[in-house]
C-alpha cells in the first residue's frame, strides 16, 4: 500500500477508534439510568496557571527548574493588594476624597503603572513580586507622616509657610514614593518570552506589557551594579504629571530642587534639606523593619547592603560642614595627596557614627570594622591588599605614620563642593612603614621620629633585653610607628604588645558584631571588666555578656551559627557550653580562634582551668 493511502486512512481510522471507545460509556450511562442512578461527570480543566510543557509538566515540577515569570496583571489588581496601606495614606494626608484622588492616589497609580510587580532586589529586602511598589508606598507613608512634626521654610513668614505647607507635604510624599525608582533603570532587565526588552526610559512597564500583549515577563538582574540614584530623575516624567510639577514650583524656588535632590541622592550644601532627612530616615526604617520581620520568618537576609548610601552621605556632609574634615588642614581627618584621597581611620568612624545617630537612623553600624567592610564591599574604599584594608600615610608636619582608608575616587567625597579641593604635590602613603628595619630598607625615606611614639628596649651590659615584664604596653601605637628594636624580638614576646580584635565575616549581623567587638576588646585591658575567656578550643563568651549589651542571646546564637563562627563540641547537640567564668559556672558560646586576630591558639588555656 502506498504511503499516501496510509495518510488518507489515518483520520478516518482515528475517528473510528474514538467512536468504539465511546460506545461502552454510553451503555454504562443507559444501565445506570435504568437503575435511577447517574454517573458523576468531572468539570473540564482550565489552565489558568503557567503554560505546561509537551509532557504536561509545569515549571515548578521539572528539572532543571524553569523561571515561571511574573504575570501581567491589571493595575487595579496590583493596587488591591496594597489597599490597606493606601487607606492609611489617605487618613494621614488629611484631605477630602477628591483632593486625595487628584494628588496622592493619582501618583500612586502612575507609580504602579511604571514599576508594576517588579521586586526591589533580587535576593535581599522586598525581593518578592510587587516589592518595589510596596517599598515605595511604605517610604512615602512614613515620610508623609514625618512632615507633621517639622517646619519647612522656617525663615519665611507665617503666611508664606501656610501657603507652601501643603506643597511641601506633597513633595515629601513624591520623594518617598520615588526614592528607589532608579532601580528600574540600572538594576534589572525586563523581557518577554521572546527576549524583547522593556525600555524604561520610553514608557511605563504596564504600557509595554499591554502594547506587546505580554502575558508573563521575566527578569535578568545585572551583576555587581552600584547604586546610581541620579538615574531616577529620568523616570519621574512617567510618574509626576507636568502640571503637578509646575504647581509645586509656583511662587517658590526651593520645593522642587529639594525634592529632586532627595530623589537623586545629591546633597544640598547651602541649606538644610528637611525633606531629604525625612525620606532617608523613613527608608532606613522601612528596610530595617523588613529585615527584622524576614529574620523571624525566613532567616536572616543580607545585612548592610543598604547602608552604603547613608555612610557615603555622612562622609560628604562631614567634609562640607565639619572643620575637622577640611581637606589638608592641620589635624584634619581628610588628606588629599598626589597618590589619592585618604581619611584617617578609625578616628573618622566615630564622627560618622555620631552624625548618623543624631539623624536617628535605625540599623546603623557602630563598629568601625563594620563600616569599613560595608564601604570596601561597595567599592567606596580601596584596600591596600587582601590582608590589609588600611594604608599607612604620613601627612605634612605629622610626627608619626597614621592608618587611613583610601577612597577609590575623590569625586565620591567632593561631589558638589565648590571650589573643588586640590591635592598636595607630595605623596602621602609611606610603604616603608610596614617594611623591615631601616638597615634593610635603604631606599625608604627617613621618617620623623617622636620619642613618645618609640618603643625603646633597655639593654643590659651583655646586650640582651631586660625582662619582658618591664616593657610598656603600646598596643594602640604599633601600627602608627616606624620599625624599632622591638621588631627583632621573638614572636612570643611581640605578642605582649599585639592588640586582640575581632575579625568576623561581613555577613554577620551588625548588632551582634558591635557587641562582639566590645567583648573582644576587653581582652586588651586588665581588671574585672574582661568579658571573655580563652580556653583550649577558642574564646568562651558568656551569654550574659550579650545581654549586658542589649543583644538577645537567641539572636546572637542564630547569627553566629549562620556564619559558622562557633566551635561546637562533638559530644554536644547544642551550640552552648558551660564554663567556669569569674568563679561560677556560666552558659556561653565558644568562638573559633580563627576569628580573633592577635589571639594565639597555643596560648589558650585548657577548658577545665577556669578563667584566663
Amino acid at each position: 500500500m502506498a504511503a499516501s493511502d496510509w495518510t488518507n486512512m489515518a483520520p478516518s481510522a482515528t475517528i473510528d477508534h474514538r467512536s468504539r471507545a465511546v460506545e461502552p460509556m454510553r451503555s454504562l450511562d443507559f444501565l445506570l439510568g435504568s437503575l435511577g442512578l447517574q454517573r458523576t461527570r468531572r468539570p473540564p480543566v482550565t489552565d489558568a496557571g503557567p503554560r505546561q510543557s509537551a509532557h504536561g509538566r509545569t515549571p515548578e515540577n521539572v528539572y532543571p527548574p524553569v523561571d515561571p515569570g511574573i504575570p501581567a496583571r491589571a493595575i487595579e489588581e496590583v493596587l488591591n493588594a496594597h489597599q490597606d496601606l493606601i487607606d492609611r495614606i489617605k487618613v494621614c494626608y488629611g484631605m477630602d476624597r477628591t483632593r486625595f484622588e487628584q494628588e496622592p492616589l493619582r501618583l500612586i497609580r502612575r507609580y504602579a503603572e511604571f514599576v508594576h510587580l517588579l521586586p526591589a532586589t533580587p535576593d535581599n529586602y522586598f525581593n518578592t513580586p510587587g516589592g518595589l511598589l510596596r517599598m515605595g508606598l511604605e517610604i512615602a507613608f512614613f515620610s508623609l507622616q514625618g512632615t507633621d512634626g517639622h517646619i519647612f521654610s522656617g525663615r519665611a513668614t507665617i503666611t508664606t509657610r501656610r501657603h507652601l505647607e501643603p506643597r511641601w507635604r506633597l513633595a515629601t510624599f513624591i520623594a518617598g514614593l520615588c526614592a528607589e525608582i532608579h532601580r528600574t533603570l540600572c538594576h534589572v532587565i525586563v523581557t518577554n518570552e521572546h527576549g524583547d526588552e522593556w525600555q524604561p526610559y520610553l514608557l511605563p512597564l504596564s504600557s509595554w506589557l499591554a502594547r506587546h500583549q505580554v502575558a508573563r515577563y521575566f527578569l535578568k538582574w545585572r551583576p555587581n551594579v552600584h547604586e546610581t540614584r541620579t538615574l531616577g530623575l529620568f523616570a519621574l516624567p512617567h510618574v509626576i504629571p507636568s502640571e503637578m510639577l509646575q504647581a509645586l514650583a509656583a511662587d517658590n524656588a526651593v520645593i522642587v530642587p529639594h525634592m529632586l535632590a532627595s530623589i537623586s541622592g545629591m546633597p544640598l550644601y547651602r541649606e538644610h534639606n528637611i525633606l531629604d532627612d525625612l525620606v532617608r530616615r523613613s527608608a532606613a526604617l522601612v528596610i530595617d523593619r523588613y529585615m527584622q520581620a524576614s529574620a523571624d520568618r525566613y532567616g536572616t537576609p543580607q545585612l548592610g547592603s543598604h547602608l552604603e548610601r547613608y555612610l557615603v552621605d555622612a562622609l560628604r556632609r562631614l567634609v562640607s560642614s565639619d572643620a575637622a574634615w577640611r581637606p589638608n588642614a592641620e589635624r584634619s581627618r581628610v588628606w588629599f595627596g598626589s597618590d589619592g584621597l585618604f581619611i584617617i581611620w578609625p578616628n573618622a568612624a566615630a564622627d560618622i557614627r555620631q552624625l548618623l545617630e543624631s539623624d536617628q537612623l535605625p540599623g546603623i553600624p557602630k563598629a568601625p570594622e563594620t563600616m569599613l567592610e560595608i564601604l570596601l564591599a561597595a567599592g567606596v574604599f580601596e584596600a591596600k591588599d587582601a590582608s590589609q584594608p588600611t594604608w599607612p600615610i604620613l601627612p605634612p608636619e605629622a610626627k608619626a605614620v597614621l592608618d587611613a582608608v583610601k577612597l577609590s575616587s575623590s569625586a565620591i567625597l567632593f561631589a558638589g563642593i565648590e571650589p573643588t579641593p586640590q591635592p598636595l604635590a607630595i605623596a602621602l602613603c609611606r610603604a616603608c612603614a610596614a617594611a623591615p628595619p631601616p638597615a634593610a630598607t635603604a631606599g625608604c625615606a627617613a621618617q620623623p621620629s617622636d620619642s613618645s611614639m618609640q618603643l625603646s628596649l633597655p639593654m643590659e651590659t651583655d646586650g640582651r633585653a631586660q625582662d619582658a615584664a618591664a616593657l610598656p604596653h603600646h598596643a594602640d601605637n604599633i601600627a602608627a610607628r616606624p620599625p624599632t628594636a622591638i621588631d627583632t624580638l621573638p614572636a612570643q614576646l611581640a605578642l605582649v604588645t599585639m592588640a586582640i580584635k575581632l575579625d568576623a565575616p561581613m555577613r554577620l549581623n551588625p548588632v551582634v558584631r558591635d557587641a562582639l567587638v566590645q567583648i573582644v576588646d576587653t581582652l586588651n585591658h586588665d581588671g574585672a571588666a574582661i568579658a571573655a575567656c580563652p580556653v583550649a578550643s577558642g574564646l568562651f563568651i558568656p551569654l550574659t555578656e550579650f545581654e549586658r549589651r542589649n543583644v538577645e542571646p537567641s539572636l546572637a546564637l542564630r547569627a553566629l551559627l549562620e556564619v559558622k563562627m562557633l566551635v561546637q563540641p562533638a559530644e554536644s547537640r547544642t551550640p552552648t557550653v558551660t564554663q567556669d567564668f569569674g568563679g561560677q559556672q556560666q552558659v556561653g558560646v565558644l568562638l573559633s580562634p580563627r576569628f580573633i586576630a592577635g589571639l594565639d591558639p597555643a596560648s589558650c588555656i585548657t577548658a577545665d582551668t577556669g578563667r584566663h
